[in-house]
């Protein structure tokens, strides 16, 4: 039987054709097998991605040690900076003497000198000016850098001239 060029309106179209028949006894026609393993990286490069890691692991671990190293380097230099200055104040004031300036040093590095290691002060007095320096080491975490902090102030001692 033909089909007519257009359907009567109303009418349900017929469907279009996507393929062979199907075989009421077997069913639809069997598709192609599809290959399992279609991602998979070509032979050549199979670990690949465990070399890398293994590279790039231990770089990405003394990056991290060295922000660290550098951080506790600048907290370090801070309280040799807070050391000197205090210890400044101590021996600079009228009845002023080196050893109240070391004792001074010492109090603050008890306080804040956790990351200085091996500190060393340094004082001098003159009748006009003092001046104090504190040296020593950042805390080590990477082993073959060593990383040395020193602060140094300086003033005028201060004497009373009665009026």
């Amino acid at each position: 039987m033909p089909v007519p060029a257009h359907p009567p309106a109303g009418a349900a179209r017929p469907a279009a054709s996507t393929g062979p028949p199907e075989d009421p006894r077997t069913g639809p026609p069997a598709r192609p097998a599809r290959r399992r393993g279609r991602w998979r990286l070509p032979r050549g490069d199979a670990g690949a991605a465990a070399a890398e890691l293994v590279i790039v692991t231990p770089l990405l671990m003394l990056l991290v040690l060295g922000v660290i190293q550098f951080a506790l380097a600048e907290q370090a230099q801070h309280a040799a900076q807070a050391a000197a200055s205090q210890a400044l104040a101590a021996t600079r004031v009228q009845d002023g003497t080196i050893p109240a300036g070391r004792a001074q040093a010492a109090t603050v590095l008890a306080q804040e000198g956790g990351s200085l290691t091996a500190p060393a002060v340094s004082i001098t007095r003159t009748a006009t000016r003092a001046a104090v320096t504190v040296t020593g080491s950042a805390e080590n975490l990477i082993p073959g850098i060593r990383l040395h902090v020193s602060a140094t102030v300086a003033g005028p001692v201060e004497e009373w001239t009665g009026g």
